[in-house]
Formats: structure tokens, C-alpha cells, sequence
């Protein structure tokens, strides 16, 4: 990390807490947001690991404005206006907009499979017709799509378009978009592969978008204070903790069970409730008895306070 972007830092991608009957629960937006307020992250809404893809559009209106009503001076709020219907991105996108929200972010739409100048075309009439910042995200493991880094390099000079969240496992990748991006002032590059957070950020990449966040952010603004300070093994140090908690949540699950199972590590905390939205599921008790147990053990072992 090189240069202070606007568009830097650790971003958290919230979950969505919801009460028994899926509506927006406002009381744990509040603590959630607090938490990562007291950790120098910034609040991420209606990403992946917010189930955005299944709420409903009062859901999202209603987590938006709530996150913009927490919204202090120094925060930089984002949120996901993922669709596959381009007007409704664009609609979202500009609601966001007028309610605060500073910049969105956006994955390709993932029902047909896209070449590579419907991708790039597909970005520009989107666009084209915000009112304000678009972050692509590029995230294989759900589009089943991968944006190749010569179209997001050619979609970086779009006025509108300001930086990348890249969630694609592959190391060549990430070298490669660091070495386009990592001295562009006017393009940030965020890391959403979480194993190789510590690495990015060594290289040049401007901020993460950890998942684990939601719990413990902490970690990740400890990682990021040891990589601007130069300190690599204390970096390497926060990033094996990083993968520690992450595989108490996502070892052994799919995306989707993960993502209940992150809620059950959050409530034992006191931050949300379980509740995940329907395609998603629930597991069963025993599991769920077995992860706050693995987590108290994790939390004594890396000497971490809640």
C-alpha cells in the first residue's frame, strides 16, 4: 500500500441480520456497524456474505437507509446493487446514492453465460447511468464467471468506474492486476480472497473485504497498521488468524452454510441473531453447540478479548 485512495482500507461485507419473521433487524445493523466502527473498518451492505441475491427489495431499501443513518464523517459506506435485470441495478444504485451511500458495487449478472465484450459492455451501460462511484466485483465462485483482467483494465479509465473487488482464487491473477493497479491513484484494487489478504496488501493492493469481520475487525485493521508500518511478520501473524477463524465458519460448509454458520459465531456474541433468508437453511443444533465451542476454544488460543 502506497498511496492514501479514498477507496482503501478494510471493508467489511455485513451480514444481513434478520428477525424470526425476515425483516431487517435494526437493532444488530447497530451493534454490527458499531463494532466495525470501534475497529477503523468501513460497512459493506447487500454483498455476498449479506444474502443479497434473496432479500427482498424492502429488506435492502430498509438496510440502506439504516446504514446511512449510522453513517459517521470518517465512514465510507458501500453497497451492493447486484442484479440481473440492468434496470434495477441502475434504480438501486441511485436510491443508494441519494440516501448517502458513497460508492456501489456490482458483480456481472449470472443467469447467461457472457463473453468477454458483453462483459465490458454490460459495465459501461451500467455505468453510464449512475450517479456517483461503481466498484466491479469479480466473484467465479458464484457468476461461475471470471472478468478477465484485460477488460477490467480497459473498464478502469470509465470516469464512473473506481475499483475492483477481486474474490477469484489464483494467485497469477492477483499478480498481475497488482502490477496494472497497485500505482493508479484514480483505481483501487480490493482483495476479497481472504487467504491472501497479508500478501495483497504487501504487494500493493489498496483493502480487503473480509467476511470474518463481521466477528473479530480487529484483526484486520491490525494487519493493515502492521503493512503500512512495514512489519511483514506481524502481517503474517494477523493473516494466519485470519485463517483461523474464517475455517471455524467456512471448513467443511458451502458459501451458503457458511454464511448461517457465521451468524451462530456473531450471536454468541451478541451482535445478530441466526436467521438466515430462504433458499439458505439453518443446521442443526449439535452444530451449532459445536461452533460456539470451537470458537471460545480459537478465541483463548489467539488471545483475543470480545
Amino acid at each position: 500500500m502506497s498511496m492514501n485512495k479514498k477507496y482503501r482500507g478494510v471493508v467489511v461485507p455485513l451480514v444481513t441480520p434478520l428477525t424470526d419473521t425476515f425483516r431487517l433487524d435494526e437493532a444488530a445493523v447497530e451493534r454490527i456497524v458499531a463494532n466495525l466502527q470501534a475497529n477503523e473498518a468501513m460497512p459493506f451492505v447487500l454483498g455476498t456474505t449479506g444474502e443479497a441475491t434473496s432479500l427482498p427489495l424492502s429488506v435492502k431499501k430498509a438496510y440502506v437507509k439504516k446504514a446511512a443513518r449510522l453513517k459517521t464523517g470518517d465512514t465510507v459506506l458501500y453497497a451492493g446493487i447486484s442484479s440481473n435485470c440492468l434496470e434495477e441495478s441502475v434504480d438501486f444504485a441511485n436510491y443508494c446514492f441519494d440516501l448517502g451511500v458513497d460508492a456501489v458495487a456490482a458483480t456481472l449478472p449470472c443467469y447467461y453465460t457472457l463473453s468477454e465484450s458483453q462483459m465490458k459492455r454490460y459495465f459501461e451501460q451500467l455505468a453510464d447511468r449512475l450517479n456517483g462511484p461503481l466498484i466491479m466485483y469479480n466473484i467465479l465462485a458464484t457468476t461461475r464467471m471470471s472478468i478477465p483482467v484485460a477488460v477490467i483494465d480497459d473498464l478502469s479509465y470509465h470516469p464512473t468506474i473506481v475499483g475492483i473487488k477481486d474474490s477469484e482464487r489464483n494467485a497469477d491473477r492477483l499478480t498481475e492486476s497488482l502490477n496494472l493497479w497497485a500505482n493508479r491513484p484514480d483505481f483501487s484494487h480490493f482483495m476479497g480472497w481472504a487467504a491472501r489478504s497479508a500478501h495483497a496488501l504487501l504487494a500493493g493492493s489498496d483493502g480487503l473485504v473480509p467476511s470474518t469481520g463481521n466477528l473479530i475487525p480487529v484483526i484486520y485493521r491490525d494487519m493493515l497498521k502492521a503493512v503500512e508500518e512495514g512489519d511483514s511478520e506481524k502481517a503474517f501473524y494477523h493473516q494466519n488468524q485470519s485463517d483461523v477463524f474464517g475455517h471455524l465458519y467456512q471448513g467443511g460448509r458451502t458459501l451458503g452454510e457458511s454464511l448461517w454458520a457465521l451468524k451462530v459465531l456473531m450471536q454468541e456474541y451478541g451482535f445478530c441473531g441466526t436467521t438466515v433468508m430462504p433458499p439458505l437453511q439453518a443446521l442443526s443444533e449439535s452444530e451449532e453447540t459445536q461452533l460456539k465451542t470451537a470458537l471460545a476454544e480459537v478465541l483463548v488460543k489467539e488471545e483475543i478479548q470480545m
